[in-house]
């Protein structure tokens, strides 16, 4: 009975993080010994998700090109979490590209965005990210002499390294917008960089497709941003001065 819930806590858990995960860890347990299988399972299925998942109507941010668009890690690449619309693709090369053309060599790199398959499966801790329409990008960053750092960002994916600023968000326990005060001292001490943020956030506002922005409060007023797309999340969601989030 232990083993058998061990394994559906494994299921659980790959399911969640991968979407495909869960499923090459039950077809592995019909090997004697299941660790490679399920290794070559999982990269089968991941590949073929590559493939088939265009037929419902996403398609994968891709993980080798090099150009203005990057994912920023391989573990979303990994974790199957790089597939968005073809419009939300298009959305996102035609807006690098302007950052590229604005200033040369920049790249624009690309965090969570959503699993291959089925309309409603949220891309967790991201609720909203489960239809392929959503995105989050990172910031761009600087030194404290204003230089930018090409491709870089604070913490290892991107996450979690938050900007300070005001917030009128009082403390909750059942909350997603975690502080993370512990984590804080450990990522580089980059400074956002204010021009290629704010011609990334006024591109992406600027384009018809696009409906809603979430970045802080703070961090739209330090930027001079006034576009009504641009919005806060709320207390109860995530905080979004570590990233930006876009959504069609």
């Amino acid at each position: 009975m232990l083993r058998l819930v061990f394994h559906a806590c494994i299921i659980a858990v790959l399911t969640a993080l991968t979407q495909l995960g869960g499923i090459a860890w039950a077809l592995s347990r019909l090997f004697r010994r299941p660790l490679l299988p399920f290794a070559l399972l999982y990269t089968g299925l991941s590949l073929a998700a590559i493939w088939l998942a265009p037929l419902t109507g996403r398609t994968a941010l891709s993980c080798f090109e090099r150009g203005p668009l990057q994912v920023q890690s391989w573990f979303y690449c990994a974790t199957n979490r790089t597939y968005v619309t073809p419009e939300l693709k298009t959305v996102l090369e035609e807006a690098a590209e302007r950052i590229a053309e604005g200033y040369p060599g920049t790249q624009t790199l690309v965090l969570d965005a959503n699993f291959p398959f089925l309309t409603g499966f949220p891309l967790l801790p991201h609720l909203s990210h489960d239809d392929g329409e959503k995105v989050d990008l990172a910031f761009y960053y600087a030194d404290a002499a204003g230089d930018h750092y090409s491709g870089q960002v604070r913490s290892p994916i991107g996450y979690f390294a938050f900007e300070q600023g005001p917030t009128n968000c009082p403390d909750a326990l059942l909350s997603l917008r975690w502080d993370l005060d512990w984590l804080q001292p450990l990522w580089k001490t980059f400074e956002l960089e204010p021009q290629r943020n704010r011609l990334l956030v006024k591109t992406l506002a600027g384009d018809p497709r696009v409906a809603k922005i979430f970045i802080e409060p703070h961090l739209k007023q330090s930027l001079g941003l006034t576009s009504d797309k641009i919005r806060f999340q709320g207390c109860r969601a995530a905080r979004h001065d570590d990233h930006i989030h876009l959504q069609l």
